[in-house]
């Protein structure tokens, strides 16, 4: 019985699970290089790409059985095809957009053609990866190969799920000195790398700069210069706000936004002996400084990845806390999100020719810093080893650019290029198209100033954590959200933020304690 048929049975049962407390599911599609039903996933949205809507209905008795029907015959059609090469691989892919996935298929359909090896591809929302994947390994069906986030890595390995002997013996084959150090220096354990990274982007803080200009305001690059900007800028009575920016309890989006401004500060979730530093001055202070400037400057009520970017593209804030993913969509690229505000009536390319970007920020304890997210490759501990390190051979070669392509504003390459040529990689990455309903390069849309602004800082992505050598409480850290709900009844001033930063303090020593049990 093959690892999809199980994986197909857990999905469903996790849907019942879930949605009989939840009422709620997002859909994912599974192929094999070619278009097969699709598989229903419990999942939240993700926060930091465009996403499918999520259903409202639970799964029905009569879908389940037709469900487990045709997970029996795409088991068995999978079978087959791998019979017939010898040789099959499994890879779960975070990116569910159907063009991505599209992209996907035809990548991994070069790769088959080149070596022979069959890849079955998997398709699962992000939010939901950590609870199939744990699922998974009690089953005994993991993948080979999962793209997964760094806050994952480390936890994967411990728990084992990831196999850092095959990912290290990718990365000395393609060459350690390939790769942007920081990001592959994040995932080093005991001298292996425990997953192989891919791309990755920086969080920004995304302003109008046209706004600025005309109040002679100054960057938002410092916990000063973005207070008095918000101030300046925010005219409630025009349904105006000086910033936009997660809030929503229960959202990585909010864990990843705030995570800068803590960072910013030197607020961090552990000091150099491992031990939970949540409720240091410098992180209430910074939780302080987030609450306020989101209560007295922000939109009321939660804010979330939809919502923050509705703001902004209907020119109701002032700035934006968000990802690279954005800047396609800014240029007026994609039609289920093209700006509104009202001079993009006329040119819709408006906000990406009048907004800058401020990827640092740095507060009145700490030093400028950049949250950054990075994808990696990791080989199970299930895998075919030879096969899925032939898979990513290929993928950070001949496969490569066609990956980053798959949304180039938010995939910056972290194999900067090969030994013989040390940009290729960047250079190609430069000219790539982006776009969904209309294309074109991220140069000729924001210059090299901007380009360069985003490519710079690779090496310098700041986490909590991994520095200090707890990736696996980052992992914990991520599933629960404990920061996210403290952070929301903070605005709501349920907690002060001397109450918060303790509540949040218990809450991770709490996750220490039991993954100690």
């Amino acid at each position: 019985m093959t690892k999809k048929y199980f994986i197909v049975i857990l999905v469903v049962l996790t849907i019942l699970s879930i949605t009989s407390a939840c009422g709620a599911a997002t859909t994912s599609e599974t192929t094999t290089g070619a278009d097969t039903p699709a598989v229903e996933q419990a999942a939240t949205s993700v926060p930091t790409e465009e996403t499918p809507i999520a259903a409202t209905e639970a799964m029905t008795q009569e879908a389940l059985a037709a469900a487990t029907e045709t997970a029996t015959e795409e088991a068995a059609a999978t079978e087959a095809a791998a019979a017939a090469t010898g040789e099959g691989l499994q890879l779960w892919s975070t990116e569910t957009q159907p063009d991505r996935a599209e992209k996907t298929r035809a990548m991994l359909a070069r790769f088959t053609e080149q070596s022979g090896i069959n890849v079955e591809l998997i398709l699962i929302e992000e939010d939901a990866l950590a609870e199939v994947t744990t699922s998974a390994q009690a089953a005994g069906t993991l993948p080979d190969v999962i793209v997964h986030p760094l806050e994952y890595a480390i936890g994967w390995t411990e728990q084992g799920i990831l196999n850092p002997d095959a990912a290290s013996a990718v990365v000395e084959k393609l060459g350690p000195e390939t790769f942007a150090e920081g990001p592959l220096n994040l995932v080093k354990v005991d001298d292996k790398y425990v997953s192989v990274p891919s791309d990755g982007w920086g969080q920004l803080i995304i302003y109008r700069a046209d706004w600025f200009e005309e109040k002679g305001l100054e960057p938002p690059t410092t916990y000063e210069t973005l207070e008095a900007a918000a101030q300046a800028l925010t005219d409630p009575d025009n349904n105006i706000y000086g910033i936009t920016a997660a809030t929503k309890a229960g959202e990585v989006f909010t864990q990843q936004t705030f995570e800068q401004f803590a960072l910013a500060n030197n607020c961090q979730l552990v000091n150099d002996a491992g031990e939970i530093t949540l409720n240091s001055p410098e992180c209430v202070e910074a939780v302080g400084f987030f609450t306020n400037l989101l209560r007295n400057y922000g939109p009321p009520g939660d804010q979330d990845v939809d919502t923050t970017r509705a703001n902004y593209f209907a020119g109701q804030a002032g700035m934006l806390v968000w990802s690279p993913f954005i800047l396609d969509e800014m240029a007026g690229l994609r039609d289920d999100a093209f700006p509104a505000c009202p001079e993009c009536k006329d040119d819709p390319a408006y906000l990406s020719k009048n907004s800058g970007i401020a990827p640092t920020l740095a507060g009145p304890r700490g030093a400028p810093a950049q949250f950054g997210s990075v994808s990696y490759t990791g080989i199970t501990t299930n895998a075919d080893f030879e096969a899925a390190q032939a898979l990513l051979e290929f993928w950070y070669n001949d496969g490569y650019l066609d990956w980053l392509s798959l949304s180039p504003e938010g995939k910056f390459p972290m194999r900067q290029g090969a030994a013989d040529n040390p940009t290729q990689f960047v250079d190609g990455w430069k000219t790539l198209e982006t776009g969904v309903d209309r294309k074109a390069a991220l140069g000729d849309i924001y210059g090299d100033e901007i380009i360069n602004t985003l490519a710079g800082g690779v090496s310098d992505f700041t986490r909590w954590g991994f520095p200090q050598g707890q990736g696996a409480l980052v992992t914990a850290v991520y599933q629960a959200l404990p920061v996210p709900q403290y952070l929301r009844e903070t605005i709501d001033e349920q907690y002060t933020p001397e109450e918060a930063v303790e509540e949040m303090q218990f809450a991770v020593e709490d996750l220490v304690e039991s993954a100690a049990q």
